[in-house]
């Protein structure tokens, strides 16, 4: 499943307040609640269960990235939103560096291995540096979601 499949320019958030992982992770989980993506009610259970993973090892996978993600029986669809930080978010990365992108998401419990191939396609985008580099210059939402939906991006190179 690709990313931007997942997302609408209302779920990227171009511009993270937040410096460090757990108060980033809540931001999100926030977002998604403002936008009526995620019931208000699950707010509290679904921060607690990312944060749960996250003391488990960081989801910093190196690179700028991170990708905050935990299961819900009381989901039915994937739940997911992407953030950028351009001053980066002190996330204990594996490689110890700040983090510019968070794509966090949820999954419902049944989904397994779905969870598993959007893991690995994430972090198998995320590795070009550049993508990242054309992520990082983004101007707007929809160019973000072009880039990761693999479109040619409008600046050149």
């Amino acid at each position: 499943m690709k990313l931007a499949s997942l997302l609408t320019p209302d779920l990227v958030i171009l511009d993270m307040q937040s410096d460090e992982h757990l108060p980033a992770i809540a931001e999100l989980v926030d977002h998604l609640v403002s936008l009526g993506q995620l019931d208000r009610g699950l707010r509290d259970e679904m921060l607690a269960a990312l944060c749960a993973r996250e003391e488990q090892v960081s989801t910093g996978i190196g690179s700028g990235v991170a990708i905050p993600h935990a299961f819900s029986e009381k989901v039915s669809d994937v739940v997911a939103v992407f953030g950028r930080s351009k001053e980066g978010i002190d996330f204990e990365s594996l490689d110890n560096g700040p983090v510019h992108f968070v794509i966090l998401f949820i999954v419902p419990k049944k989904d397994y291995q779905l969870h598993l191939r959007t893991l690995a396609a994430i972090a198998k985008m995320f590795t070009n540096c550049e993508i990242r580099k054309q992520l990082a210059a983004a101007p707007s939402r929809t160019e973000i979601l072009d880039i990761l939906a693999g479109k040619p991006s409008g600046n050149p190179a």
